[in-house]
C-alpha cells in the first residue's frame, strides 16, 4: 500500500493545508488520491453520501470533504471515520462512519477508545485497497506522549500500517527547529524510525537565509527538510474549528455590514464563509453588544448546544441588542440552532443537549417551537445545502424560507451551506440590503470558483515548494533508515 502521514509540530501547524495541497498536487499528476483523517476534532462538518442506498447520508469533518475535492474524489464515510464534536469542556459526541454513536469523556481519551481505534483502521485499509495513494493527516502533535498508549491519529497510524510521517512545522511561530527536532526526539524508537522528513510552513522572506538552520537539521536529526511553503495571504480553506474564525473585512464605500455573532460552541460556521467573497459586504464576528450597532444584518449561527448558548447569549446582553435591531426592521439571520433560537420555545424531553425535560423560552422572534429528539437529521439537498440536526421544528404563523421560516426581516433556515449558492446568496443580501435601506453593490462573485482556485492555488505552492517525487518515492517505498534521536529512543 502507497501512504504518507502529514503530522505536526503543534495543532494548527498547517496539516491540513500541506495535506490539501498534496492532494490537488498529486491528483494534478493523474493519481487516484484519497484523504484520510482517523479522528477529527470539529463543530464544523459536512453531509457526505452513505455507503448505504443512495438516500443514506453520513457525517464528516469538514476539511477532509474539501481535501476530497481538491483530489478530485467523492467525499465518503471513510475519509473521517471518527468525528468528535465537543459538547462541553470534558465530553464529546462521537460520530463513527458518519452515524452518532454515543459520548466519549476527556478521560477516557487514553483507554476508553479501542473500538474507535478499529473502525478507523479499518477505514484506512479499506481506502487503501481502493486508492494508488492515501494521504493521510494527523492531528495535534505525534509528540503528546501523555496520549501515546491510546492514540490512532498519529504514531498508532503510522504504526498500523508502517507508514511514513512527515512533520510540519510553522515557522511564523517560531522555535521552528526546536520544535521539529523534539517532536522526533521524544518519541520511542520504534516510532521514530517511521519519522521520515519535515516540511517548513509559513516562511517569510528569503530562503537563502533559512538555509544553514535547514542544513544543521538535516545533519543532526538524519531526515530530509521536503521543502518550504511560503506564507501566503490568499491561502484560506473553509475553517475547521473557531481558533480559525476571522472576520472578511471590505473596504468598499456603502458595503453592507454583517455581524455574526460567535457562539461559544459555534459549528458549521462556514455558512458564512460565502459572504465573504462578496466585494460589497464586510464580515465581522461580534461577542458584545456594541459590536452590534451598527450592523445592517445579524446572523445567528448554528451551535453544538443550543440551550447552552442561547444562555450565554443573554448573559452578555446581546439577545436585548439582537431584539433592538430587529424591532428597528434590520434583517437578522438564523441558521439551523441560530434558527431555533429566534422561535417561541425549545424543549429537550430526552435531555440530547444534557437535561432531561429541559424547556426554555427562545427570543421570540419568530413564531416556531423545537423540540430535540435522540435522532440525528442528516440530509443533502439538490441545490447544495445539507441538514445536521438534532431539532424539529414546528412553524406556526410565519412564512416558510428555505427549510425553515421568515417574518418580515427576521430569517431563519435549517440549511447550511445555502449561502455558497450564488443565484441565492445575491438574493438573499439583496433582499437584507433593502430591508436595512442599502442597496448592494453589484457582484459576478463565484463560491466554487473561488473555492477552486485556492484548491489550484494550493497545488501550485506544493508544485513549487516542495520535492513532491521526493514524497510519492518515501509513500510507495516506506520510511528509509534514519538515525535515532535521545533521549525518546534510549527509552
Amino acid at each position: 500500500m502507497t501512504a504518507l502521514l502529514i503530522a505536526g509540530t503543534t495543532s494548527d501547524a498547517g496539516k491540513t493545508i500541506v495535506t490539501t495541497a498534496l492532494c490537488r498536487a498529486f491528483a494534478r499528476r493523474g493519481v487516484r488520491v484519497a484523504p484520510f483523517k482517523a479522528q477529527n476534532m470539529s463543530n464544523n462538518s459536512m453531509v457526505v453520501r452513505g455507503p448505504g442506498v443512495e438516500s443514506d447520508s453520513a457525517e464528516i469533518g469538514r476539511a477532509q470533504w474539501v481535501q476530497a475535492l481538491a483530489a478530485g474524489v467523492q467525499p465518503e464515510a471513510a475519509m473521517n471515520p471518527v468525528l468528535l464534536k465537543p459538547g462541553g469542556d470534558r465530553r464529546s459526541h462521537v460520530v463513527v462512519m458518519g452515524k452518532p454513536a454515543g459520548e466519549i469523556a476527556s478521560s477516557e481519551f487514553i483507554g476508553g477508545r479501542t473500538h474507535l481505534a478499529e473502525a478507523a483502521y479499518a477505514a484506512y485499509d479499506d481506502l487503501a485497497s481502493r486508492f494508488d495513494l492515501v494521504v493521510c493527516e494527523g492531528a495535534g502533535s505525534p509528540a503528546e506522549i501523555n496520549l501515546r498508549a491510546g492514540d490512532y491519529v498519529n504514531m498508532g497510524l503510522a504504526r498500523h500500517a508502517d507508514m511514513p510521517v512527515v512533520v510540519v512545522g510553522d515557522i511564523d511561530r517560531g522555535g521552528v527547529f526546536a520544535a521539529m527536532y523534539g517532536t522526533v526526539a521524544l518519541l520511542d524508537a520504534a516510532d521514530q524510525r517511521l519519522m521520515a522528513g519535515f516540511i517548513v510552513n509559513k516562511f517569510r522572506g528569503d530562503e537563502m537565509l533559512l538555509r544553514p538552520g535547514l542544513d544543521r537539521l538535516e545533519q543532526i536529526t538524519g531526515r530530509r527538510v521536503h521543502g518550504v511553503l511560503p506564507w501566503s495571504p490568499d491561502v484560506w480553506l473553509d475553517s475547521e474549528d473557531a481558533l480559525d474564525l476571522a472576520s472578511r473585512r471590505s473596504s468598499n464605500e456603502g458595503s453592507l455590514r454583517v455581524a455574526v455573532i460567535r457562539l461559544p460552541r459555534i459549528s458549521n460556521f462556514t455558512d458564512v464563509d460565502a459572504l465573504g467573497i462578496e466585494p460589497g459586504v464586510d464580515v465581522a464576528f461580534v461577542t458584545e453588544p456594541r459590536s452590534m450597532a451598527d450592523a445592517d444584518l445579524v446572523v445567528l449561527p448554528g451551535t453544538r448546544a443550543t440551550l447552552a448558548d442561547l444562555s450565554w447569549l443573554r448573559a452578555r446582553g446581546l439577545d436585548l441588542a439582537l431584539l433592538d435591531h430587529a424591532d428597528a426592521g434590520r434583517p437578522v439571520l438564523g441558521i439551523c440552532g441560530g434558527f431555533q433560537m429566534l422561535g417561541r420555545t425549545i424543549s429537550d424531553p430526552d435531555g440530547v443537549e444534557g437535561v432531561r425535560g429541559a424547556e426554555v423560552a427562545g427570543l421570540g422572534l419568530l413564531d416556531v417551537t423545537t423540540t430535540f429528539g435522540p435522532d440525528k437529521v442528516l440530509r443533502l439537498h439538490d441545490e447544495g445545502g445539507y441538514e445536521i440536526h438534532h431539532g424539529r421544528v414546528e412553524l406556526g404563523d410565519v412564512d416558510e424560507f428555505l427549510g425553515g421560516a421568515r417574518d418580515q426581516s427576521v430569517f431563519g433556515t435549517m440549511h447550511h451551506g445555502s449561502l455558497e449558492s450564488d443565484e441565492f446568496r445575491r438574493a438573499f443580501l439583496a433582499d437584507a440590503a433593502a430591508s436595512a435601506g442599502r442597496e448592494l453593490l453589484p457582484s459576478t462573485a463565484s463560491f466554487s470558483a473561488a473555492r477552486a482556485i485556492r484548491l489550484d492555488l494550493l497545488g501550485d505552492l506544493a508544485e513549487k515548494h516542495l520535492d513532491l517525487d521526493a514524497l510519492l518515492t518515501l509513500a510507495h517505498d516506506g520510511a528509509p533508515d534514519v538515525p535515532l534521536l535521545a533521549p525518546g529512543a534510549q527509552a
